[in-house]
């Protein structure tokens, strides 16, 4: 095949170049690469027993669809109206026939339906899928055409071998694949006798060509000699336009289908030379319009396919499709009615061979709007066909078009002419291409067949506007689009224009992504590509060589020469890491680091991105091969640029072998890269002990000269450790695995190293295993860890427990033999050592006196230092199995020597002897305070006999004084709960008065916590507790007695009065009830402390009293305050006036000299006088004040005060009493008023009939008959209301109700709102009974008032306002002591205070 034109480039339109065939052949190939990929969604629809005649179709109404109404076209989304095509439409297809009539053809409304989610913008994943080309030498000729020989515009295509256009005046253009002029069909002056061109069709071999016309008639050319063979005119009914016309597979057999919505089979014969054309109508258009006909086209290589011996014919209708057979003989295979449509939108059918689930079969495409059914054509072996539904594709535009280009693409076009690839099996959009100027012709004359006066339905004539049906032909994976003035092929490019078209665009990546998508497989509309999958591969692979090369190329020659480093480096990372990816994807090694390297090692900058990108390959272990020379730059460009983490990890990932390892190793150990160092050494040069060699050197000198390490040693010495611990577990240091071959090896040469006597290059002095001795001494804990894990590992062969027992020995020669080891190592040495002689299978020897040596060293130091460490080091050793090393009542007494109580615990623990713990809590400074928890679990939690629970509470109880001392509240805790039967004796032997006063504190007090349920005492403690609290803490008894919850009145009194506690006696006696006893106590002190004032004649002294003054006074006038309320008036003046006496007496006796405090005393006499004028009357209290010998004579100014606030809240009350009577009356007077208007207001009924009979009020005069109208408008006979039931007599009295809305309003009190009622001409209101108040007109009234003033009256807010205040006759400000649980309207949810005056009723 030729190499593919630019889009710029006239293509030959060949219709069937051997690439697009779909030969058997490639048809395997499909079912093979594409079997894996087959994932529709099958679903049969169901069989019949016996499927339906094409009669009984014929005769089926659609009448099931309802009326369609249009939308109202000013509604309209503009952005949906179809500019293009109604353009361009309107010269092409409305001048067909008529060549006088050229108008617009009048735009019909687009109705609009809501869409489907919009499918994913795939066009940067594909690339460009298709290329539109003009075809110049047609489209030139086309308008020649018009011009010189009034040919007209073109109306119809048909491409086969040779492309047939047909014009509006009834001529056939014929063009051979080079564009050239065959034939030109016809003339002008048959097309003014039977109009333009509207279908066109070529048979198979390209030998004839059919012409149906915009009037009606068939004519029949050859294609080789240009003879016109039929003109055939009465093959379907006259006055109506050929819509389409087809060729079967058959040559003498085409279907022709008609505006009038008819579709006849034309059957072609030749008799005794002569020609003739038989006629058969297969769907009648009087039963349903059909407007797209589809035979079903084999290509040659598929004609022997069983399925193409029925001649299938696709048909849809307005309303359904039909999948009929025309041979052998007429037979419906399938009818399916689709929903409701849009009713402007194309229904479109289109046929192709597809290969699903193993087998080649047609599927046949149905799309009308936006959804695109695909169902699935299959012959069994009986010979009966199936129709199986597949996945639908459910779109966001409307089609006018849908074109398959091969078994797995098709393109669609939508009503704003967009094309759009869609693939089927993934339902994916691979590109969308605008192509509006193509000014594609539309056939909507013939559909509205003008040229026969457009005797069309309506709903044929709406599809019409937008059918395009005889404008696009496609022909061997090209498609033609007939424009106005042009004819344009569409075909799809091949995978290399692709790629091609992308990199044009300088895009990259975008063009390599494609090109890897080639290579597995994944591509989508693949046209190009042939041969099994390794050689396509091969083939992707070279030309995606070759871009790399290109580009790479490319980009150091577009490299920015001057400017900033980050502008170059910028550049560089853009295009150096893609190529770098797909080196790798295609695993080309050899390209990367030789062709593609040596380019970039052209630029520094090129070159150092090129470096950094193969680091996460490196790292993830996915790079294998890098050249010596890459591995070496690599790492110098590392350590240049000082990224030594990066450079450390890429060491670790490398095989290193190939390079200069001496430089590396000394490199890595001036970088202090131990990781990579050690690795270096271990993969390079198979040397383990090297690298340990190397860092013991720096960290045994200052550990073996007792100096602390460096922050950098402390790293080495860690990174030692675990290095060994890989070493002898068989893992290579940092990652990953020693060879299975070298772990025997690795692990003895460790031991060996470790174990040496000394050092290579020792000194005379060195002491002997300087290797162990070091890492004892760095960290104990953690070299005895990794010992303890390689032990784990050995095997029990004998050459491990050699081992095993020769480095216990060192150990044990190394530690015990030297002083320069602390207790905690010591005791991390022999808790290693018990754990392993505490293992089942130990087969370790040590001497049992070493460890009576480590007990002696830890219990009977030389000094007193490290106690606690020197104890958790013991206890750890005896835990980890140690125990039975010793001899246990030998290790008991040391232990209690060296004050080791935990190591005393841990022993009496295994013997059972609980009590002897608490002893050693209470012994041990430190955990002093967890006895009580231990007492407590000991006592309470299960496990334990009942003689280990005895002996704990026996001992606890001994100690119970030691506890109490430790912590009163936490013992106090304990005893209410498992000693509150021994708290009396407890207290008695209890000799300390203080702690006895702690102790009842905290047993007796409720805010300590303690639940008073669990203790039941006497109040003879109460009272003792009480009597302790008076000596030690005076100032807390008064906030003690009110929580106190059993204490004898009486006796606190007498306690309390002994101690002279005299707010404590107050509280008391008021508890008791006696308020005047209280009140003395309390004027009492009040009166000594006034005398004390008037006595003293310091002034510091003074302001300390005064200030007692003021507390005893505040508290006094609150006890009278407290009480008044529940007293009478004689007992109120027999509290306050006393207290205002005691007040006023020492200013009686102040004479002008003790004016200083005079002026303090009277503003205290102020308050307490406003505070009694809550309870007294305030005459009384002018009275008293008068009567007295001090305020009684002279002038009145010292009372002023008290008479001018009496006189204001005088004012006051009387102001607010007539306010409010005001406001009532004022309610009264308007509510009277709107009754008296309502009650005299006319009633007017809402029509002249009874709600009830229906009939007029004056229907019939009958004695008994009254009108009877309500309020709200209905007018009753009475009859008919008693018929009703809706009067009652009540004492004599008729009392009505209104029929209807009694009835609709069922949940209403209805029997209570009866209406006004007027009866006859003469009737006059009615009584109301002795009983009720209002009668029923005043009733409804009332009720029509209370609806005008929704809410509260404010009669009912002032009565709730001064709620609470009755017995209260001067109180100004007191607390409202109402029951909270009554209701009150101010608690009600729906209250709301109106502050517009009421409405005023109607006049």
């Amino acid at each position: 095949m030729e190499a593919a034109p630019e889009p710029g480039a006239e293509p030959e339109p060949c219709p069937e170049p051997p690439a697009h065939r779909l030969s058997v052949a490639e048809l395997d190939r499909e079912l093979d690469s594409r079997s894996e990929l087959i994932d529709d969604k099958e679903f049969d629809i169901p069989q019949v027993d016996t499927p339906p005649t094409l009669e009984s179709i014929l005769n089926e109404t659609d009448d099931e669809e309802e009326s369609f109404v249009l939308e109202d076209p000013f509604l309209l989304n503009i952005d949906n109206t179809d500019t293009h095509s109604y353009d361009t439409s309107s010269v092409a297809s409305s001048d067909s026939g008529d060549r006088t009539h050229l108008k617009r053809v009048c735009k019909q409304p687009v109705v609009i339906f809501k869409r489907k989610k919009k499918l994913p913008d795939s066009l940067s994943l594909h690339g460009s899928v298709i290329r539109l080309s003009l075809l110049k030498g047609i489209s030139a000729q086309i308008v020649s055409a018009a011009d010189k020989v009034d040919a007209g515009l073109p109306t119809a295509i048909a491409a086969s071998n040779l492309i047939a256009v047909g014009t509006s005046h009834g001529l056939a253009l014929i063009f051979d694949q080079n564009q050239a002029l065959r034939l030109c069909l016809g003339s002008t002056a048959v097309g003014a006798q039977y109009g333009a061109i509207s279908a066109l069709s070529i048979n198979n071999d390209c030998s004839r060509l059919l012409c149906g016309f915009a009037k009606g008639q068939i004519t029949m050319w050859d294609l080789a000699s240009g003879k016109l063979l039929r003109s055939i005119t009465d093959a379907h009914p006259p006055g109506t336009a050929i819509l389409h016309i087809k060729f079967t597979d058959d040559p003498t057999l085409a279907i022709c289908n008609d505006s009038g919505g008819s579709v006849f089979e034309l059957s072609f014969k030749r008799v005794m030379g002569v020609r003739t054309c038989e006629s058969r109508c297969l769907f009648s258009g009087s039963k349903g319009e059909v407007c797209c006909i589809e035979p079903l086209h084999a290509k040659v290589e598929l004609r022997d396919h069983p399925i193409t011996q029925y001649s299938l014919l696709a048909m849809a209708s307005l309303t359904k499709i039909l999948v009929i057979g025309l041979k052998p003989s007429l037979k419906v295979w399938m009818t399916f009615p689709y929903g409701r449509m849009d009713p402007s939108s194309v229904p479109l059918l289109a046929w192709h061979f597809v290969a699903v689930q193993n087998s080649v079969n047609p599927m046949l495409a149905f799309c009308r709007g936006d959804v695109v059914h695909f169902l699935l054509v299959k012959r069994d072996d009986t010979g009966a066909i199936h129709v199986t539904k597949q996945r639908q594709l459910h779109l966001h535009y409307d089609l006018i078009n849908f074109t398959w280009i091969n078994s797995r693409t098709a393109v669609l076009l939508d009503s704003v002419e967009k094309l759009h690839v869609i693939d089927r099996q993934t339902q994916e959009e691979l590109e969308t291409i605008e192509i509006s100027e193509v000014q594609l012709v539309y056939n909507s004359s013939h559909f509205k067949s003008l040229a026969t006066g457009g005797n069309v339905s309506e709903a044929l004539a709406l599809v019409g506007e937008k059918a395009c049906y005889q404008s696009i032909s496609s022909c061997g994976g090209q498609i033609f689009y007939l424009g106005t003035k042009s004819v344009h092929v569409m075909t799809l490019r091949n995978w290399r224009e692709r790629v091609d078209h992308l990199l044009k665009q300088e895009r990259l990546t975008d063009a390599l992504a494609l090109a890897w998508s080639f290579y597995e497989g994944k591509a989508k509309a693949v046209v190009g590509l042939s041969g099994d999958s390794s050689k396509r591969k091969a083939v992707i692979a070279d030309r995606m060589v070759e871009i790399l090369l290109h580009y790479a190329d490319r980009t150091l020659k577009k490299c920015p020469d001057q400017g900033k480093i980050q502008v170059m480096e910028q550049h560089f990372q853009d295009v150096v890491p893609v190529i770098v990816d797909y080196c790798l994807l295609l695993q080309r090694t050899d390209l990367l680091f030789n062709q593609i390297y040596d380019k970039m090692s052209e630029n520094s900058v090129a070159k150092g991105i090129f470096l950094e990108c193969l680091e996460p390959y490196i790292l993830s272990d996915k790079l294998m091969g890098i050249t010596p020379q890459v591995m070496k730059d690599l790492l110098l460009h590392f350590q240049d640029k000082n990224r030594l983490e990066n450079l450390e990890a890429c060491i670790v990932h490398m095989d290193i072998t190939s390079l200069d390892i001496q430089q590396v190793v000394l490199l890595c150990w001036e970088k202090h890269l131990y990781d990579a160092m050690i690795y270096v050494y271990n993969s390079g040069m198979n040397d383990f002990i090297s690298p340990m060699e190397k860092l013991f050197k720096v960290i045994a000198p200052p550990l073996n000269a007792g100096k602390s390490l460096t922050d950098e040693q402390v790293v080495m010495g860690n990174k030692l450790l675990v290095y060994i611990s890989c070493c002898l577990a068989g893992r290579a240091y940092p990652l990953g695995d020693i060879p299975e071959d070298l772990v025997p090896l690795v692990k003895n040469q460790v031991f060996e190293f470790l174990i040496r006597l000394h050092s290579t290059e020792g000194s005379v002095d060195e002491e002997v295993y300087p290797y162990v001795r070091t890492l004892l001494h760095f960290d104990t804990r953690e070299f005895l860890n990794v010992l303890a894990l390689t032990f784990e590992d050995f095997k029990n062969d004998k050459q491990a427990v050699e081992y095993q027992q020769r480095i216990v020995d060192i150990l044990l020669k190394v530690m015990v033999e030297n002083s320069d080891f602390t207790p905690s190592q010591v005791g991390c040495l022999f808790t290693f050592l018990a754990r392993q002689l505490a293992k089942p299978n130990n087969t370790l020897f040590v001497n049992r006196t070493l460890f009576d040596q480590v007990l002696e060293f830890l219990c009977s130091p030389d000094d007193d230092s490290r106690h606690s460490e020197r104890q958790q080091v013991l206890l750890e050793l005896l835990q980890a199995g140690g125990i039975v090393q010793f001899e246990e009542s030998r290790l008991i007494q040391m232990a209690e020597k060296a004050e080791f109580y935990q190591i005393c615990e841990f022993m009496y623990e295994r013997e059972l002897r609980y009590d002897k713990i608490i002893g050693c809590y209470l012994r041990d400074p430190v955990r002093k305070e967890e006895v009580f928890n231990y007492i407590h679990n000991i006592l309470s939690m299960p496990g334990y006999s009942a003689e280990e629970k005895q002996s704990v509470w026996q001992k606890a109880l001994e100690h119970i004084e030691e506890l109490l001392l430790l912590s009163p509240c936490k013992a106090a805790d304990l005893v209410a709960i498992h000693f509150s039967e021994q708290i009396e004796s407890i207290i008695t032997n209890l000799q300390d008065q203080f702690l006895l006063f702690q102790f009842l504190r905290s047993l007796l007090d409720p805010r300590e916590g303690i639940n008073q349920d669990l203790i039941h005492l006497p109040p003879c403690i109460t009272e003792q507790f009480v009597e302790l609290l008076c000596q030690y803490s005076p100032d807390q008894v008064l906030e003690t007695l009110k929580v106190l919850e059993c204490c004898r009145l009486e006796e606190t009194i007498q306690i309390t009065q002994k101690h002279q506690l005299h707010e404590a006696s107050s509280y008391l006696l008021e508890k008791k009830g006696d308020i005047h006893g209280a009140f003395l106590v309390m004027l009492e002190r009040l009166q000594s402390k006034l005398l004390m004032l008037t006595q003293d004649d310091e002034s510091s002294v003074e302001l300390l009293l005064l200030e007692d003054i003021e507390d005893i006074l505040m508290k006094t006038i609150a006890l009278c305050q407290r009480n008044s309320h529940n007293l009478d008036q004689q007992q109120r003046e027999a509290l306050w006036f006393p207290l205002l006496e005691a007040m006023m007496s020492p200013q009686k006796l102040s004479g002008s000299s003790q004016c200083r405090y005079s002026e303090s005393l009277k503003s205290l006499t102020m308050q307490v006088l406003n505070n009694m004028a809550a309870f007294i009357a305030l005459p009384s209290i002018l009275q008293r004040i008068l009567q007295d010998p001090v305020y009684g004579k002279g002038k009145l100014g010292e009372i002023q005060g008290l008479v001018l606030g009496m006189l204001d809240t005088f004012n006051y009350e009387q102001t607010l009493l007539e306010t409010t009577t005001n406001l009532l009356n004022h309610d009264l007077h308007w509510s009277l008023c709107n009754l008296r208007a309502s009650v005299t207001r006319g009633l007017t009924p809402k029509q002249d009939y009874c709600c009830i009979c229906l009939q007029q009020y004056k229907r019939r005069q009958e004695t008994a008959d009254e009108i009877i109208v309500f309020s709200c408008g209905h007018l009753y006979h009475s009859l008919c209301l008693l018929s009703k039931e809706c009067g009652t007599v009540t004492k004599g009295l008729m009392r009505w109700m209104c029929y209807k809305c009694n009835s609709s309003n069922k949940g209403g009190k209805l029997s209570e709102n009866f209406s006004a009622l007027k009866k006859g001409s003469g009737a006059s209101l009615a009584q109301a009974s002795s009983e009720s108040l209002l009668d029923p007109q005043q009733i409804q009234a009332f009720d029509q008032l209370c609806r005008l003033n929704r809410g509260t009256s404010r009669l009912a807010l002032l009565t709730e306002l001064s709620r609470g205040h009755g017995g209260e006759k001067h109180g100004l400000l007191s607390v409202s002591h109402s029951d909270p649980a009554t209701s009150s309207v101010f608690q009600n949810e729906n209250f709301q205070l109106h502050l517009a005056p009421p409405p005023l009723a109607e006049d």
